[in-house]
C-alpha cells in the first residue's frame, strides 16, 4: 500500500496529466518539447512534520515542485495559458478528492532560455505546498 506522501503526490500527477501538456513525474528535460507544453513534476521535500500525540500524527507542508516549460513563437502566450491552466486545475478540488488537507501553487518565476537553432524555451518552477498528515514518518 503507497504512502500518504506518495498517493498525494500521484493524486498531483494525475491532476496534472489531463491538462493539454506532456505530464511527466521525476523525468529528465527531453530533447524535444511537445507543442503543448510539457509539464515535469519534482517530489520535492516534505519538510519537517509538526508532530501532535494521542493519536500520533506528522503534519507535512510538502513543497513539490511544477517545472513548466514551452517552445515556439507564441511561448508567452503558451506559457501564461498553460500556468493559468494549473492554476484552474488545482482549485478544482484543493484536497485532491480527501487525500491532503489542502493544496496551494506559488507563483512562478519565468525566465527565456535560447536554443542554439530553434526557437527559444520559455520555462518556470511552480511551487506547490502540499498539505497532509501521516501515522509514521517514513510512511
Amino acid at each position: 500500500m503507497p504512502s500518504p506522501r506518495e498517493t498525494v503526490l500521484a493524486a498531483l500527477h494525475a491532476r496534472m496529466s489531463v491538462l493539454r501538456a506532456t505530464a511527466l513525474r521525476g523525468e529528465v528535460l527531453p530533447e524535444r518539447v511537445p507543442a503543448g507544453g510539457l509539464l515535469i513534476l519534482r517530489d520535492g521535500e516534505p519538510g519537517k512534520p509538526e508532530v501532535t500525540l494521542s493519536p500520533v500524527a506528522y503534519h507535512y507542508q510538502h513543497r513539490a515542485e511544477i517545472e513548466v516549460v514551452v517552445q515556439g513563437a507564441n511561448r508567452d502566450a503558451a506559457f501564461d495559458a498553460l500556468c493559468a491552466s494549473i492554476g484552474t486545475a488545482l482549485a478544482v478540488d484543493r484536497t485532491l478528492g480527501g487525500l491532503c488537507d489542502w493544496i496551494e501553487a506559488e507563483a512562478p518565476q519565468p525566465v527565456d532560455l535560447p536554443v542554439e537553432g530553434a526557437a527559444g524555451l520559455k520555462a518556470a518552477v511552480i511551487p506547490v505546498v502540499l498539505h497532509y498528515s501521516s501515522a509514521d514518518p517514513l510512511g
